[in-house]
């Protein structure tokens, strides 16, 4: 493996100092790390250091994380953003399937993050496509306009929460069902997109299944029957919050 840079940008001190550490002592593999606590000195850095990861906190003042990176054409890094605050930009960047560490940063959670980047840096258009994708959530009036980033094997897709069904969990994978017919088997459990789409209308019906509301058609003997003709089991103590749910949206 060839060296790993990371740079990070943090208008505190202290938690660039403890950042550092972590990554020394959880991940041998980034050999250079650069700091800085401005970040106007930070974009200097990314251009001429050119970190192959860049942690950057989202609150600082003057200039914030994001007003940064708009700052960027065409990053060639990957990005983990460290916050303090379960925000609504948060639901920007996992929208976007990019990482995100919140602080108190987790030393298990720091060493996963970095997992996932050598996993997607196999794939550095596909990363582009998901940087992309999280500038356009950036910039959007509403949540509603957000896009959904779906990584798969075969290249990663891009949908807005209307466009979807329902999601049923295989293991450690989710299947999406969409409108048009077709479907999509990415690597992420149901789990992750359950506290997501869950402001989009959507609702867990079982522990296998999330369905869209606007998409159920009937309901019969705890089965829903969506838009696709598909039935989908309601559980026994989901049924309750699912009959609220279908009543509010009728």
């Amino acid at each position: 493996m060839s060296s790993i840079k990371a740079l990070i940008i943090d208008d505190e001190a202290k938690a660039i100092q403890t950042l550092s550490l972590m990554c020394y002592y959880y991940i041998p593999e980034i050999s250079e790390i650069k700091t800085t606590t401005d970040p106007a000195e930070g974009i200097l850095l990314i251009r001429n250091f050119n970190p192959d990861i860049l942690f950057i906190d989202i609150q600082m003042p003057r200039m914030n994380g994001f007003d940064l990176l708009k700052q960027i054409v065409n990053p060639e890094f990957s990005i983990i953003f460290t916050t303090a605050h379960d925000e609504y930009a948060i639901e920007a960047i996992r929208f976007s399937a990019l990482d995100y560490l919140l602080k108190p940063i987790d030393a298990e959670e720091l060493r996963n993050a970095f997992d996932r980047y050598l996993l997607k840096s196999r794939n550095t258009q596909s990363d582009k496509l998901l940087y992309k994708n999280f500038m356009h959530n950036l910039q959007v009036k509403s949540k509603s306009d957000f896009k959904l980033a779906l990584p798969t094997m075969q290249g990663t897709f891009f949908y807005k929460p209307e466009q979807i069904i329902r999601l049923e969990g295989e293991g450690n994978y989710t299947r999406f069902f969409f409108a048009d017919g077709h479907t999509l088997l990415v690597a992420y459990t149901l789990k992750n997109y359950d506290s997501m789409l869950v402001t989009h209308n959507f609702i867990r019906v079982h522990k296998s299944h999330l369905i869209n509301i606007s998409f159920v058609s009937g309901y019969k003997d705890n089965i829903l029957i969506m838009a696709d003709q598909s039935a989908v089991e309601v559980s026994r103590r989901r049924k309750e919050d699912v009959m609220a749910a279908l009543k509010k949206n009728s």
